[in-house]
């Protein structure tokens, strides 16, 4: 299965830090909104803090320009495995395209392999490479799941996420204790009702 093309936009980019133009537009929309909101940004506490926030983007923001096979790294190994492989409770730190606030939490991401395993570590920086850009955790989910399937082709997929977003917590509803759950089932995972029980179980959610 081929990840759809809606979900390969910008992943052929370079990891690399933002360029400076982009970084000095950013301090001097930062110093704009201070100003917006009532703000002085010539005070002390306040001085460094567009290039502060500059340097934060450049961290947030670095999914955009990650590149999948640079990740992976040729970390693919065929491996007569057929048992469920999974990597469960993997943090993660987003920010949501809505209000351009941060939502983080849990990702359990689980897979059945045919002829190929991937390098264990290469998941969460999958996660990460998906989390750190603007999302929603619905799209973040799916991207996850369909990359694993598209670079591995195994029997199935299951990916389930987590989050506390803070656009809910802190504005609007203001619910504190609200979490969101997210999952994407493929393949196996899918059909399966007894896969499914089985990936369930073991990240605890049953």
């Amino acid at each position: 299965m081929r990840l759809p093309e809606y979900l390969l936009i910008i992943m052929d980019r370079k990891m690399s830090k933002m360029d400076k133009n982009s970084k000095e537009l950013i301090e001097s929309l930062t110093e704009k909104l201070l100003h917006s909101i009532g703000e002085d940004p010539s005070r002390e506490g306040l001085l460094r803090t567009p290039h502060r926030v500059a340097k934060a983007w450049d961290d947030f923001s670095q999914g955009y320009r990650a590149n999948l096979d640079e990740i992976i790294n040729d970390a693919i190994f065929n491996e007569n495995c057929s048992e469920m492989v999974v990597v469960r409770d993997i943090e993660f730190y987003s920010m949501c395209e809505h209000h351009m606030v941060p939502f983080f939490g849990r990702a359990h991401v689980g897979y059945l392999p045919k002829g190929k395993v991937i390098g264990l570590s290469k998941i969460p920086r999958i996660v990460d490479m998906f989390s750190k850009r603007l999302q929603v955790q619905e799209r973040l989910t799916s991207q996850v799941a369909y990359t694993l399937q598209d670079v591995l082709n195994p029997v199935g997929v299951a990916v389930v996420m987590e989050g506390r977003h803070l656009c809910m917590q802190m504005r609007g509803v203001e619910k504190q204790n609200s979490f969101t759950s997210t999952s994407a089932m493929l393949g196996q995972f899918r059909k399966s009702a007894e896969t499914r029980s089985e990936f369930l179980s073991i990240i605890g959610k049953k």
